[in-house]
């Protein structure tokens, strides 16, 4: 115990403002273990303080639930010790300097405001972008055991197997029991239906999540991963010169006799001139940062726009959908306990999107389904209006706009949901539930 007690600090501290300690996953790094230079030399000194430091490694590690460790300790030996080999050269610590600063008798190098602006905004766009990213990629990705699996095959820098997305399984789900059932049944027919369209949703999910990931979380991830990490090297060499400037400050304020004293000011000009500059590089990265934001600024408008995209996507996909089934006949689409006649409601586009747009018009079913039947078992074609803009999804269907006046008839063996429509010298499928036939 009479060897710990010669000790004369021990950094175990949490990382806090102006601390060289550094906690990185987990693991404390920088920390440093001053032996007093009064002591004679005993590497026996050595051998137990790596003793003490494994020890209170695993102690910390067990009693915090294995979340924190000694990563990586300095251990400062007195200048009068013999040099061996596996000493290494120590430029920026010494006992007098971090034994006087941490308690308070050396003088200290403050820096100035605005490079302390600068650092608390740099501490501030780092943790806020980390929340950010983490978050964004549970949002894209709620899976946890997904998002190990793309992290570990982007490590190892291989293409992750490619695998249905929920969306899409529910959509196979779904067409695989429509097709048991049998699709020329009204339930069989709407599985399909629905099927297909969650398949498009997921879709649209894979294009979101690869849009995101290239526009929005690569350039969060490279700052922290890259800009970052240059900020923190560059303000631990500032720390470092700040204390060998503090430590030939002490020096000199020591030095009696004239021939040190001399020596003692160059040592101050010398560093001085090392600080300055660095704290010159420093700011200048620093300054940086706007830049970032500016960036990041427009990385989140991409971001945004993606979102809307998929959103708008998702709502056209559901809105053809609630069309489609629709068109199936009121007895399929009602309650057990409701009378056959009473529709199902629908949804109008204005409830779910704000816009001034009128509301989707009602068309009695009863309607248009005698109307549809009629056109369907004569060979004549009638013309109908428009109700809502149609984008064709193959070459065989036609592109429709809304209140445009097309001419439409049936053909042999077409699916009972559509018709052929013309307009002028195009022709192409068209559904019947975006049509109001005219009298």
């Amino acid at each position: 115990m009479r060897v710990f007690k010669s000790l004369v600090l021990l950094f175990l501290v949490p990382v806090v403002k102006g601390s060289m300690v550094q906690l990185k996953n987990g693991g404390y790094e920088d920390i440093v273990i001053a032996i007093n230079p009064e002591l004679p030399e005993d590497h026996n000194i050595i051998r137990n303080i790596q003793d003490m430091v494994k020890e209170a490694s695993t102690y910390l590690f067990n009693a915090t639930k294995q979340r924190f460790f000694f990563k990586a300790v300095k251990i400062i030996i007195p200048l009068h010790w013999l040099p061996k080999p596996e000493y290494l050269s120590v430029k920026t610590e010494s006992y007098d300097k971090f034994t006087e600063e941490k308690l308070g008798q050396a003088e200290k190098t403050e820096l100035d405001a605005h490079l302390e602006n600068l650092l608390s905004k740099a501490e501030c766009t780092k943790l806020w972008t980390e929340k950010i990213m983490k978050q964004t990629e549970v949002l894209l990705q709620p899976n946890p055991n997904a998002r190990i699996e793309e992290f570990v095959y982007e490590k190892l820098d291989r293409k992750a197997p490619s695998r249905m997305n929920n969306p899409e399984l529910l959509g196979q789900y779904m067409i695989d029991a429509g097709n048991e059932f049998g699709p020329g049944t009204a339930y069989g027919n709407a599985l399909i239906k629905c099927g297909e369209t969650q398949k498009r949703i997921g879709t649209a999910d894979r294009e979101l999540i690869q849009t995101s990931a290239i526009n929005f979380l690569t350039p969060l991830r490279n700052f922290i991963e890259g800009d970052y990490k240059t900020i923190t090297k560059e303000r631990k060499l500032l720390q470092n010169k700040r204390l060998d400037l503090d430590a030939a400050k002490t020096r000199l304020k020591k030095a009696k006799v004239a021939e040190a004293r001399a020596a003692s000011e160059q040592e101050v000009r010398i560093t001085q001139s090392e600080f300055d500059r660095q704290a010159e590089i420093t700011r200048l990265l620093l300054e940086g940062i706007s830049s970032t934001h500016a960036h990041h600024l427009r990385c989140l408008t991409d971001f945004v726009e993606a979102q809307m995209t998929y959103y708008a996507q998702c709502y056209q996909y559901m809105l053809d959908l609630q069309k489609q089934l629709g068109s199936f006949p009121s007895t399929f689409r009602s309650n057990n306990n409701q009378s056959s006649s009473t529709p199902v409601p629908s949804v109008s586009a204005s409830s779910v999107l704000a816009s001034a747009s009128a509301s989707l018009p009602s068309v009695s079913n009863s309607v248009v389904t005698s109307g549809f039947s009629e056109l369907k078992a004569s060979s004549g074609s009638r013309k109908a209006r428009v109700l809502y803009d149609y984008d064709a999804a193959n070459s065989s269907e036609l592109s429709l706009l809304a209140d445009e006046v097309i001419t439409v008839y049936s053909v042999p063996g077409m699916d009972s949901d559509w018709l052929m429509g013309e307009r002028g010298n195009q022709k192409g499928k068209v559904p019947i539930t975006y049509l109001e036939l005219l009298n």
